[in-house]
């Protein structure tokens, strides 16, 4: 039986012997200290060897047709024996017996894989990592899940070389597209990392486009790859209709493999979340779960003083904060997602780094998230909408190609005076559907083809923006700093690298929990509805009994509470009637606002 040791250095040797029936397997890949290309430059990496890749589908290729099976023949002995062709792009062509009545033609799915997108620096998938690892002679694997009280210096909330390249800067943001990003296809600027051709050959129909996945394949880095793909006689030799292919096809799907290697898939498995603190499935662990919900509580509290001191000093939007960033769509009901909540943080100030400085403390805090900033420039060139190209026969990525519970920051302060071209006001209906829908058009040139999507979207601005959100908090700041960069770096720096593993583990957790509401509390619920609209019937709404809803369903969650109990219901009126008063008063003192 095939070791794990033997299914990292030789897979093709495994499966051959397989093939051959001389070995059974039941090693579990996704237990095996497998190297990673997220954190090993792929010069470190032994060709035709076990490597595993988290990642995101950003394109599907067509299917294509290889030799599943083949015979070779031994020139010495004349002695012929049947091989697989699986999970390999090339074969030795002179010892095949190309007249064998054996030859099995099979098929085989290609996606174009890219690392996931505004992956945090702190998270220990992100390629930041590549610099700490040594060749693979004597690799050394990281852990599959590493402990919140590990103190690791990438958690310092210090210089963060990766996420400052993929904010898109306010000025000039669409040089940064520059010519090997583009031909890397990476859906935002300044990402690095590898992308890879995942060929799948089971089950394909089952992965979706934008999906997460953890794959473990074979390694293909075959320089022929790259020669033959430029060769168009030897290529139509390998599939006619490649001759059919423009040069802009083929530099799209046939990549060099020393840019673009190819993983040819033994296992995937998707991903529920990217956050490395915690494992894979995390309602399957039983003991992982109810240790942490032991201290949910407290963590919570350390979390909310953690938010209001960043949020200077407004208890309150820390408080919406915490809910807006544990928000996911949980269904859709016809067209209506539910669960989203999107959070419009007015009041921020204008003239200040503020909003960079809060967003990069909530880029330490989840997973994968970016900065948008809504500059004149940026919303009149960025590319916000993946597009079709149908010259090079690829979806060409776009900033809204995200996975799912990606944290998008929108700095509304940013937006100056100034007129929105066609491409601007397209960006700004994108934004739009992407936040009361939860869906992005993608531009397929003849047709838009919808995609929904699962993307928390943080808008900070002066008034209340101008794009839609679930719920506005205007700040209310009782503390007022000379300098307010100097004091968001002061609270970041007081944080203990394993308080901030602490809140990172709390807000995936808390996300991902099951909720439910008992009919009991449904119908004190609707009572309370009734009696509520009883006095005056404007006073409020189905879509105010609906955001209550949703704030008490965030706020038990928040709690670690997974049904809505009447304490919960009450708490939640609360907060909402403490909010909503804020926001008229402050619609009062501006007068011109709508």
């Amino acid at each position: 039986m095939p070791s794990s040791e033997d299914w990292i250095n030789n897979p093709l040797g495994v499966v051959d012997g397989i093939f051959g029936k001389r070995q059974e397997s039941d090693t579990n890949l996704a237990d095996s200290n497998v190297p990673s290309l997220n954190d090993v430059p792929l010069h470190y990496l032994k060709p035709n060897s076990l490597v595993k890749f988290r990642c995101m589908v950003q394109d599907m290729f067509d299917p294509e047709f290889f030799m599943g099976a083949y015979e070779t023949v031994d020139p010495s002995t004349n002695s012929k024996e049947l091989r697989c062709g699986k999970y390999k792009d090339l074969v030795k062509s002179q010892q095949v017996d190309f007249n064998s009545r054996n030859i099995v033609t099979s098929e085989r799915q290609t996606f174009y894989c890219v690392p996931i997108p505004g992956e945090s620096q702190w998270n220990s998938y992100a390629c930041s990592s590549q610099a700490r690892v040594v060749p693979s002679t004597s690799y050394t694997p990281h852990r599959h899940k590493r402990s919140y009280e590990e103190d690791d210096d990438m958690d310092m909330p210090n210089v963060d070389s990766k996420r400052l390249e993929t904010e898109a800067p306010c000025q000039n943001a669409s040089s940064s597209h520059c010519s090997s990003n583009l031909d890397l296809n990476f859906p935002l600027p300044g990402e690095r990392g590898p992308a890879c051709l995942v060929k799948v050959y089971e089950e394909w129909d089952s992965f979706r486009l934008n999906d997460m996945l953890e794959v473990f394949g074979v390694l293909s880095v075959d320089p022929a790859l790259s020669f033959i793909a430029d060769d168009k006689e030897v290529s139509s030799l390998l599939d006619p209709t490649d001759t059919m292919e423009t040069a802009e096809e083929q530099r799209a799907h046939s990549p060099p493999a020393s840019l673009v290697p190819r993983l040819h898939v033994l296992y995937a498995q998707p991903l529920q979340h990217n956050n490395p603190l915690l494992p894979s499935a995390i309602s399957e662990d039983k003991a992982f779960l109810s240790g942490f919900l032991s201290e949910l509580n407290s963590v919570r509290g350390e979390l909310l003083t953690y938010l209001t001191h960043v949020l200077l000093g407004d208890a309150l939007a820390a408080e919406y904060l915490i809910l807006h960033l544990i928000s996911s769509v949980y269904a859709r009901r016809d067209v209506l997602p539910l669960g989203k909540f999107t959070l419009n943080i007015s009041g921020c100030p204008h003239n200040s780094s503020y909003t960079e400085q809060l967003c990069q403390i909530i880029q330490h805090l989840m997973p994968s998230s970016y900065r948008l900033c809504m500059s004149l420039h940026n919303m009149n060139n960025l590319p916000m909408v993946p597009r079709k190209d149908y010259t090079a026969n690829r979806l060409v990525g776009g900033i809204l190609q995200l996975a799912s519970n990606t944290s998008l920051f929108l700095d509304e302060t940013q937006l100056e005076q100034g007129q929105l071209d066609a491409t601007g006001v397209r960006n700004i209906t994108a934004l739009g559907n992407l936040i009361s829908w939860q869906k992005v058009d993608y531009d397929f040139s003849y047709h838009q083809m919808e995609f929904p999507c699962n993307i928390n979207v943080l808008i900070a601005s002066e008034g209340r923006s101008l794009l839609p959100c679930d719920s506005q908090v205007h700040l209310r700041p009782t503390v007022s700093p000379p300098n307010v960069e100097e004091y968001l770096k002061a609270i970041q720096l007081a944080q203990l690298p394993s308080h901030l593993n602490k809140y990172r583990v709390y807000l995936t957790v808390a996300r991902l929990l099951d909720y439910s509401i008992s009919e009991q509390v449904t119908k004190a619920v609707e009572e309370d509805f009734v009696e509520m609209r009883k006095d005056n019937p404007q006073s409020i709404s189905a879509e105010d009994l609906h955001r209550m809803l949703v704030v008490a369903r965030l706020l038990s969650l928040s709690y670690g509470q997974t049904t809505l109990s009447r304490d919960g219901w009450i708490k939640a009126k609360q907060l909402e009637m403490v909010r909503t008063s804020r926001t008229q008063q402050q619609e009062c003192v501006n007068g011109n606002e709508p």
